[in-house]
């Protein structure tokens, strides 16, 4: 049997420059890994008139349950200037016992950790009761449309059973071992466009500006205290992330004004109940200054929580004895594709240290390579006993 090397693993990943929603051969590779170790991969490509085609690997091993799953995705932000690396972005190199190079901490190398503990499960263990299955996308850093969302889709219809998943995000703020996300915030975004108008600025009595408007409305709605948060989620929070009036001239009253926020929201509301007060206060405050409006609306997933149970505490027993931290159970940060996962499996989320994701010199530490793995082996070893 084949034994996987963490760290070369994680260096050939890199070394493909897939940038969302390029794939640039990295699932093909992984599939022929994954082969060569007794997976079934099933390459699965999804597309639609508004987006670009995006690969996607589905591959176990063993056909009885429990099929304990691990998810991920291949696709990287872009790198930005490379003039600024240190290294090439898409030449990994090891320095200082960090592993440097665009995807190392988010979040190639963790699938690299998963594939190398699988390898030597495997290697003592060729007979376990039970599955184990990777979902990778190649679409995770984007909009997320043609990526695991669908795939879910996909082994709903083929009533694929998944039961258990572990997503393999960056988790830990600042050492291995700190964080499990057990959870996450849901996000919705909105557009508002308020139409007044046109007028000379001599002149304000003949005009609607649009722009008090949307002031007016901009300060209410952050004014608005969503709520206190709870036992598992921080406070929801609403912030504005541009203001934008197309207007050069000094001497006009414009006909139209922008603004574009987005919500980060706890188990305490859902995108439907947030999109009736944004509306409600919209309306009352545009009929008071008889402006019209637009809105629009993205929901980009609810929020949820995976209520702790026997696999997440082992998980959290494992990862103690590896690294001498107890990890706190959290739902911090943005949104993970264990939104789309949720609906067919429980999850939980560990990974390496994010403190270098989406930065110049993303990197790993070679420490927590081997540590990560030996994790993920250790929990591969407990869940299949």
């Amino acid at each position: 049997m084949v034994t996987i090397n963490e760290l070369q693993l994680s260096k050939d990943l890199i070394k493909f420059p897939s940038i969302t929603p390029i794939d640039a051969g990295a699932i093909n590779f992984l599939s022929k890994k994954l082969k060569k170790l007794g997976f079934k991969c099933q390459i699965l490509e999804f597309k639609d008139k508004k987006s670009k085609p995006i690969k996607n690997l589905y591959a176990r091993i063993g056909t009885r349950s429990p099929n304990l799953c691990y998810a991920g995705h291949t696709d990287v932000v872009p790198p930005g200037n490379i003039k600024d690396w240190t290294v090439n972005p898409f030449k990994p190199k090891v320095r200082k016992n960090h592993l440097i190079g665009r995807g190392a901490n988010d979040m190639k190398s963790s699938i690299a950790c998963f594939v190398s503990a699988t390898s030597k499960f495997l290697n003592t263990n060729k007979k376990f009761n039970g599955s184990i299955s990777f979902l990778i996308t190649g679409d995770e850093e984007g909009h997320a449309i043609n990526g695991t969302k669908k795939v879910v889709d996909y082994l709903i219809k083929k009533k694929e059973r998944i039961d258990f998943c572990i997503v393999g995000e960056p988790t830990n703020p600042n050492k291995l071992g700190e964080m499990i996300k057990i959870g996450r915030r849901g996000s919705l975004s909105g557009d508002i466009e308020i139409c007044g108008t046109q007028g000379h600025i001599a002149y304000p009595h003949l005009s609607k500006n649009p722009i008090n408007t949307l002031v007016s409305i901009c300060m209410k709605l952050k004014q608005k205290k969503l709520d206190d948060g709870n036992k598992n989620f921080q406070p929801s929070n609403l912030e504005f992330t541009s203001i934008n009036v197309d207007n050069k001239a000094h001497n006009v009253i414009p006909a139209r004004a922008r603004a574009q926020f987005n919500i980060r929201y706890n188990n305490l509301h859902t995108a439907n109940s947030l999109k009736k007060k944004i509306l409600a206060l919209v309306k009352k405050i545009t009929r008071k200054n008889k402006c019209k409006f637009k809105i629009n609306f993205m929901a980009n997933g609810e929020s949820f929580l995976t209520k702790p149970n026997k696999t997440i505490f082992l998980a959290k027993k494992i990862i103690k004895k590896n690294t001498r931290i107890s990890p706190k159970l959290s739902t911090t940060g943005g949104t993970s594709d264990a939104r789309f996962i949720r609906k067919i499996a429980p999850c939980l989320e560990f990974g390496l240290v994010n403190k270098t994701m989406h930065r110049v010199d993303e990197c790993v530490s070679l420490t927590d390579l081997k540590k990560l793995t030996k994790i993920y082996n250790d929990i591969l070893v407990e869940y299949f006993k």
